[in-house]
């Protein structure tokens, strides 16, 4: 589709693998996985002890205490990655500039620990006075606000909420904002924080969350692993980018989306491929150019084998030649936040020519029968790459990076 090429100038992530992009890029090279016993709250009542937390992380070194108040941890990892992100940008916020840019925040999940707090408060036999403050700290859009007040952009800014596509949206919808000049730089990306006792025995009920780990396409697989965080990246037009020597990560060159329009919480196969047909159409690809895929790879019973026939189908016999892996492995499942993360590790495998590995993988699944990146990483010199996010609802978002 004609339009400005845009340029991918800055990353900033907080997940389970790290407290920034570099942190983060460390443990996907080398195949160490973030999932580890949850540590935030008792877990004696549920199925499940395993999460992909952030570790070694106090607010007070982000936040005055003041701001704390009105932050639910969502907002914070939003806030720490958009800040991140805007620094490895280099760009300087002109007056000028911050009514030309735009923040698009994606969150399935919004303040749910604050929520679940002020509940579980409220339904006490004597529970006080409701504080004032729940609404602010768990409305979904309270990140890209509150980015927005920190940098004083004053274009547009919102927050998409599809479950697990909510940050692939954010991008892609980012992504398109610049190509087509209304924005003249986005800062996209997404953050999650489900680990409060309500929102985890919710998962629980509905048996998808692993007793041990995540291993995508693995014979052996029992399902996701829920994780938490935040990434953003920053997109501007690719033509700015050079004129003011920025460095480039990668070129985000397309963006499909669609709906299965086939039931809330069972995949169908139809839907995927017409989102990643989307994402190459958009970026005037054809299937051949592509060489790795970041698969939205849950690790669970129903969606990988799916998503396997979806590749298939469109790649047709270059999906033997295409390389496929799941770095929820790595990061876990962070819901709206987990496409963000997924866009942050594909740009950074294109730059870096090192493709990240489908960790705790143990044996092949005939379902699954795609080249899976097992366990490490892999050097390789790819040009094109689709980072994929399914949601349940049955909605469908792919992005397509072209390396620089």
């Amino acid at each position: 589709m004609s339009g400005r090429r845009v340029a991918v100038t800055g990353l900033g992530v907080i997940c389970a693998l790290g407290n920034n992009a570099s942190e983060t890029w460390n443990a996907v090279s080398e195949g160490r996985s973030g999932i580890t016993p949850i540590h935030s709250i008792e877990v004696s009542h549920l199925r499940f002890r395993n999460g992909a937390q952030v570790t070694h992380y106090d607010p007070s070194r982000h936040f005055e205490a003041n701001c704390l108040r009105l932050l639910d941890p969502f907002s914070q990892f939003a806030i720490i990655a958009a800040r991140e992100a805007l620094q490895d940008s280099g760009i300087t916020l002109t007056p000028e500039l911050r009514e030309q840019a735009a923040i698009v925040t994606g969150s399935g999940m919004g303040g749910q620990s604050t929520q679940d707090a002020g509940f579980a408060k409220l339904y006490q036999p004597d529970p006080g006075r409701v504080d004032p403050f729940i609404i602010p700290r768990a409305m979904a859009n309270a990140a890209a606000s509150h980015i927005s007040m920190e940098l004083g952009v004053t274009g547009p800014a919102y927050t998409i909420s599809t479950a697990c596509c909510s940050s692939n949206h954010a991008i892609g919808q980012a992504f398109w904002m610049v190509r087509h000049g209304i924005a003249e730089v986005a800062i996209a990306g997404g953050s999650e924080a489900p680990f409060s006792f309500g929102p985890l025995k919710a998962w629980e009920a509905m048996r998808v969350v692993s007793p041990d780990t995540c291993r995508p396409f693995s014979k052996d697989r029992r399902g996701l692993i829920l994780g938490e965080g935040g990434a953003m990246l920053i997109l501007e037009p690719l033509v700015a980018a050079k004129e003011r020597g920025a460095t480039i990560h990668a070129e985000i060159v397309g963006f499909g989306m669609s709906s299965d329009a086939h039931h809330l919480t069972h995949l169908s196969s139809d839907g995927p491929v017409r989102a990643m047909r989307g994402a190459l159409r958009d970026a005037q690809l054809l299937p051949e150019q592509v060489g790795y895929i970041n698969a939205h790879g849950s690790g669970t019973l129903i969606n990988d084998p799916l998503e396997t026939r979806a590749i298939r189908e469109l790649f047709g016999a270059h999906a033997d030649r295409l390389a496929v892996s799941s770095t929820k492995s790595l990061h876990g499942h962070a819901l709206g936040a987990t496409g963000a993360m997924e866009a942050v590790c594909t740009v950074l495998a294109l730059k870096n020519g090192l493709l990240p590995p489908t960790a705790n993988f143990t044996a092949p699944d005939p379902d699954c029968n795609l080249d899976v990146v097992p366990n490490c990483a892999r050097s390789a010199q790819v040009e094109f790459a689709l980072s994929n996010s399914f949601a349940f609802g049955g909605l469908n978002a792919v992005l397509a990076f072209r390396a620089v």
